[in-house]
């Protein structure tokens, strides 16, 4: 079984619907790592030297690759990554090898057949 890294960076008010939608799309867990911040296209305000900035969460999952690119389209259309700037983003990433997954094979591999 092949996995895939799907890594999003989400407002932290859309975290638990993010992480609901992928696990309703077949993502079996999740970590959840808070109060990231980055910047875009254009630089974050800043007022009195305090950053007007709002706050992120980063999502890891490690999912099965037939299922990565659904998840992935889930992730992004919950988020609302592409209706305006600034929403966040999700990545996926190739995983070469991967130990500590059991549990998750076995779950997913009637999964996959049935995909297949």
């Amino acid at each position: 079984m092949h996995f895939k890294l799907i890594i999003a960076f989400v407002e932290d008010q859309k975290t638990d619907a993010v992480m609901d939608a992928a696990r309703e799309s077949g993502a079996t867990g999740a970590t959840v790592i808070h109060n990231a911040r980055g910047e875009g296209l254009k630089q974050t305000k800043s007022f009195f030297g305090l950053s007007l900035e709002t706050q992120r969460d980063v999502l890891i999952f490690l999912v099965e690759e037939h299922l990565s690119r659904h998840i992935l389209e889930t992730i992004g259309n919950v988020g609302e990554f592409d209706t305006a700037p600034g929403t966040g983003i999700a990545i996926q990433l190739d995983v070469e090898d991967a130990v500590g997954v059991t549990h998750q094979i076995e779950k997913l591999t009637s999964v996959v057949e049935e995909i297949r």
